[in-house]
């Protein structure tokens, strides 16, 4: 496996895309190419989680495919505790803020696309997966990708920019429903403040920003097939964003499959030791995430092989003389 870390944005040390790309051989594919998916971390627009980073991708090696993880645009530097900050006391900074998170899923395309003979990579065939705030940017990415907002900024062929399909864990979808319930819960509340304050701005509780960055209201033709997951007893992040953005995808046609697990809270991730700090992040209901979603992204994702390998054809040849 090759792994290296690339900076994607110039005198921005913070935006990284580590490459999880899986040897060729004449015992294997043989020099053709296999799909890829971008993995975009949680961490409410704060930080990048380690959690949903590293074990993400090695999953998808697993099934096949290269895999890629993204280190977005967040408020805070890589080391620094969202938990243990006071959010309010910090200025949002431009570069870092919305629309900038989701533009640097475009870099991660772009940066693919350059070096996709070298790493073997299908470039029609690139998916996107996030958790939590990274799920959001995914979904943000997904209703915006063939935009302006994306499109020029990249300066790139749409083509190159299209996601192929999307992979959401426990989303936040509209941020007009977050408001409303997450004002029932001060604690909540508190912490939304202070991270959409970094993401959107001070004034981040108007109409116009909860909309523009809502993508459960933001669905249209362009928006990929996509595969949901999520827990009814998430309290951080309630399941209703998985069930809109569901409802939307249903109402423009656009394939999906969703999966809502009864128990666990926020943040399951792999939901299996690979990821876990604590026993509450381990769940044999919840890491079944994994296999239903191989299932799905098989469907676009199929690798084309031949239906025997060269010594099963070499030694029915030899019987057939």
């Amino acid at each position: 496996m090759k792994s290296e870390v690339i900076t994607l944005l110039k005198d921005r040390e913070d935006v990284t895309l580590t490459t999880y790309i899986l040897e060729d051989s004449p015992e294997m594919l043989n020099v053709n190419k296999r799909p890829a998916v971008i993995v975009c971390p949680g961490g409410a627009y704060l930080s990048c989680s380690d959690r949903e980073g590293e074990p993400v991708a090695l999953a998808f090696t697993r099934m096949g495919y290269h895999a890629f993880v993204l280190r977005y645009s967040v408020a805070l530097n890589p080391g620094e505790n969202g938990f243990e900050t006071d959010l309010m006391a910090i200025e949002p900074k431009a570069e870092r803020m919305h629309p900038q998170p989701m533009r640097d899923i475009a870099e991660a395309f772009m940066c693919i696309h350059a070096h996709a003979d070298e790493w073997k990579v299908d470039t029609g065939r690139i998916a996107i997966c996030g958790f939590s705030a990274g799920a959001h940017n995914c979904a943000m990415y997904s209703t915006h990708w063939a935009k302006p907002v994306i499109t020029e900024y990249a300066g790139a062929d749409k083509e190159q920019l299209r996601p192929a399909a999307c992979i959401l864990g426990y989303p936040l979808t509209d941020y007009v429903f977050m408001k409303e319930n997450a004002s029932k819960d001060p604690g909540n509340f508190a912490f939304f403040n202070g991270s959409n304050t970094q993401f959107l701005g001070r004034d981040w509780d108007q109409e116009e920003p909860m909309v523009d960055a809502s993508p459960a209201r933001l669905v249209d033709e362009n928006t990929p097939p996509t595969f949901i997951w999520s827990t009814a007893a998430d309290k951080l992040v309630p399941v209703q964003h998985s069930a809109l953005y569901a409802f939307a995808l249903a109402e423009k046609n656009i394939p999906f499959e969703i999966h809502i697990f009864q128990d666990c809270d926020h943040g399951l991730a792999m939901a299996d030791q690979s990821s876990a700090s604590a026993m509450s992040q381990i769940s044999s209901d919840a890491r079944k995430w994994v296999d239903l979603c191989e299932a799905w992204l098989y469907k676009y994702f199929a690798i084309k092989l031949p239906e025997k390998t060269a010594w099963e054809s070499m030694v029915a040849q030899e019987i057939g003389k």
